[in-house]
């Protein structure tokens, strides 16, 4: 139950990450609004020790065990318990005294806690956009079972999300997801194969992580929010469309039935849909800059050019194929991006890997969370043998 107008409690799922820091940022900023009350991080136990110090939680979990020793100084100072693995990633996603769980830990590591998150009937601020990708309709039946709510942090979804307060299902006639199109939208196609990781890292727009980046130079990333938006919304795919933005003043729009489009447009600061998703229904002042849409100058809308953004077309192929085939995608993505952040593989390469671990998947019905892991693992282990036997370019 979400409490209006109250100080919320958070528990946060992957603290030291890009979107785990801002909310920190975001809390210490609004001491009077939000609470940290559970933090949960992988390897950064000293960046996690700095932030038990600032925020003083009651409980914090470092996934690897290596990290424990780091953070018993900053644990005895403030009086927060620790605990390790996954253990730890599970207390603080079921804590009692959380009113949302901000998942934030990235990639298919996010899934486990994130399920058991609503599972325990905890809201659940979703930054993790894989969790809905592997296991959409797990987590949608879960959530409706506990009583749990599904917030988006992702700022398309959560300008979604924003555009149709009020409004009714039914009478959404389409979805337009914006895209930025990322820092090779005008590089002559002939010359992808020599990008580099260091100028694919380059996000035209946002500050973020380095595979979200690295998603959102292939648009996979935007690929991935199709199959999220999917589930969130209660959309067919053929009502899902994306467009390429350059400027991301635009987070998203929201085609109705009488030919309205609805828009939400912002600054390009994660905080926003941060502060959205935690905060609501409430809503209050913050620190993101107010847009001026004067100086924001003309807006551009542009078709996606299929032959530069592969991967968008390959995660629709997935959510059409259904089952498994979209856990599929995300490992095999998962792979290939890291393959590439490490020079094993040039960047057209990204795409090739997963549409040849598509080709040999066969989509199977997803029951529960252990099919879920399986089909994980398989596909990574398909991207593997495909990275050793050839190179993709």
């Amino acid at each position: 139950m979400t409490r209006t107008g109250a100080r919320r409690r958070v528990a946060i799922l992957g603290s030291t990450g890009s979107i785990g820091v801002q909310a920190l940022d975001l809390a210490a900023r609004l001491e009077d609004r939000f609470e940290i009350v559970a933090l949960a991080a992988g390897r950064n136990a000293d960046l996690l020790a700095r932030q038990i110090r600032a925020h003083r939680p009651k409980l914090a979990a470092i996934a690897d065990p290596a990290g424990l020793e780091a953070l018993r100084s900053a644990a005895a100072e403030t009086g927060c318990t620790v605990i390790p693995g996954d253990e730890g990633l599970r207390a603080v996603a079921e804590h009692p005294e959380a009113d949302v769980v901000l998942a934030a830990i990235v990639g298919a590591a996010g899934l486990r806690p994130t399920w058991q998150a609503l599972k325990s009937g905890r809201n659940v601020a979703l930054a993790n956009k894989e969790s809905l990708v592997m296991a959409g309709a797990l987590m949608r039946d879960t959530a409706a079972a506990s009583g749990a709510t599904l917030l988006p942090v992702d700022s398309e979804h959560s300008a979604v999300h924003q555009c149709l307060r009020g409004e009714q299902p039914g009478q959404v006639e389409r979805i337009l997801l914006t895209a930025s199109g990322g820092p090779f939208r005008t590089r002559p196609l002939a010359t992808l194969a020599q990008a580099t990781p260091e100028e694919a890292l380059k996000h035209p727009v946002w500050e973020m992580g380095r595979k979200i980046s690295i998603d959102s130079a292939t648009l996979m990333n935007k690929g991935l929010e199709v199959v999220e938006a999917h589930w969130l919304f209660d959309q067919p795919l053929d009502r899902i469309d994306v467009l390429i933005h350059p400027q991301g003043v635009v987070h998203s729009m929201v085609e109705m039935a009488d030919g309205a489009i609805l828009a939400q447009l912002g600054t390009a600061d994660m905080r926003g849909p941060i502060q959205y998703a935690l905060g609501y229904p409430d809503r209050a002042k913050g620190p993101v800059a107010r847009l001026d849409p004067v100086a924001a100058g003309p807006l551009e809308f542009l078709p996606v050019e299929p032959l530069r953004y592969p991967c968008l077309g390959l995660a629709r192929a997935a959510l059409r194929a259904g089952g498994s085939a979209p856990a599929a995608l995300n490992a095999a993505n998962e792979i290939a991006v890291d393959a590439f952040l490490n020079h094993r593989l040039p960047f057209p390469g990204i795409a090739r890997l997963v549409q040849e671990v598509l080709e040999r998947h066969r989509p199977a019905p997803v029951r529960g969370l252990e099919e879920v892991v399986e089909c994980d693992r398989a596909a990574r282990r398909a991207a593997e043998e495909i990275l050793s036997m050839k190179v993709l370019a």
